[in-house]
């Protein structure tokens, strides 16, 4: 029997600090349904997409038994399936929106601890071994496959199989309870019911029917300033910050000086700056409280950081926390990442870019299942321009 440090549904209670709660952990048959985060839509349509219908969505999670789906804010839908009993083991099904669009597939696994060499990596469905050939995301001790040639058989397989195996240096079983609903689930969100495109239910409509992608948010950074005498090394807390109340009690929260001494700051223009103050920290999860200021730390105010279920969706962290978070001020992006254990393969990421008055929420990912799936092959719920 495989044994990990698995915690799947428990490990993200310590994600509270996240900015939305992450889908598919706890009850499997929620349904995430958040409302878009505000940001400047382009100021015209393309000519091309105008002559076609423009397909409707907004970013959504939903659990199926062992499976679960996301549709992104660009159209783009990906279905998980998992490995039984807390082990690592996944298969990935991603689909993009629009009439042409072809399914793609992703599956990987921990091979057991005393198996000798990577060997092949192969999937099977009730027996029937599917051509498959070594993903570059995947690494020697996790291999990674992909179907290139026969995906769409695959998925009709899996739709009606019951039995879903990962091979390689060992096996690994991966769940099809829920699979069939979860691709059903994309074939509607993305229009694709009855028309010879869909995943499960396919028909006769035609496939110009199915709705193009619609267009991205755009988001402009606000210009670049010099940062001399900021950053993350050497910096203190200036005194009308460390005023505030919660900022004392965090300050207090964060007594040992591995994390005390973690504050950072950046200059965001001639008048704001935007401090960071430690407020505690786990084994692998430290977390932050974001705060804006004028340049001797007065007048401060919360950095109001939203996901895509807006400010307010965690009842216990503030709107300006983060876990793990940085600024770059290259890029003008601040981002965090939440991981439900320590090796990061679950949880939450999120960037936001500073437009010159607040942070815009510009890319979200998200992975409810501690089953070893790599965090850049997590489903994009929002993304933009």
């Amino acid at each position: 029997m495989k044994t990990f440090d698995l915690f799947r549904g428990v490990a993200l209670s310590a994600l509270a600090a996240s900015t939305f709660a992450v889908a598919g952990c706890g009850d499997k048959d929620a349904a995430k349904t958040p409302g878009a985060p505000q940001a400047a839509m382009p100021a015209t349509a393309t000519a091309a997409i105008a002559a076609a219908p423009v397909l409707q969505i907004r970013s959504e999670t939903k659990s199926f038994r062992d499976w679960s789906a996301t549709c992104g804010n660009d159209g783009t839908c990906w279905a998980f399936g998992f490995a039984p009993e807390f082990a690592a083991g996944w298969v990935r099904i991603t689909l993009a929106p629009g009439p042409d669009a072809q399914p793609q597939i992703l599956f990987g696994y921990w091979p057991d601890s005393d198996a000798k060499g990577p060997g092949p990596i192969a999937l099977t469905i009730d027996g029937r071994a599917f051509a498959s050939a070594p993903s570059p995301e995947g690494e020697v001790d996790t291999p990674i496959g992909e179907i290139r040639t026969d995906a769409r058989a695959a998925i009709d397989a899996m739709a009606q199989g019951k039995v879903m195996t990962i091979r390689g240096a060992s096996t690994q079983d991966v769940s099809l309870h829920g699979a069939a609903a979860a691709l059903l689930w994309i074939d509607e969100k993305q229009g694709r019911l009855n028309t010879p495109t869909a995943l499960i239910r396919r028909g006769d409509r035609p496939a110009s029917n199915v709705p193009v992608a619609p267009p991205l948010p755009t988001v402009t950074p606000a210009p670049a300033v010099d940062q001399a005498g900021f950053g993350d090394v050497n910096q203190r807390v200036p005194a009308a910050l460390r005023a505030r109340t919660e900022v004392g009690t965090c300050l207090k929260e964060s007594a040992m000086p591995a994390v005390s001494d973690m504050v950072m700051s950046a200059r965001l223009d001639a008048r704001t700056v935007l401090w960071a103050v430690p407020c505690g920290s786990g084994a692998y999860n430290v977390t932050h409280n974001w705060y804006l200021t004028g340049p001797d730390g007065r007048d401060a105010r919360p950095a109001i950081l939203a996901g895509t279920a807006g400010p307010g969706a965690d009842p216990v962290m503030p709107d300006n926390s983060t876990v793990n978070g940085a600024y770059d001020p290259k890029t003008r992006t601040l981002s965090a990442f939440a991981k439900g254990r320590g090796i990061g393969d679950c949880g939450s990421a999120q960037t936001w870019t500073w437009t010159g008055d607040r942070f815009v929420l510009t890319q979200e990912s998200t992975m409810g299942e501690c089953a070893g799936v790599p965090s850049d092959l997590w489903p994009v719920a929002w993304r933009t321009r």
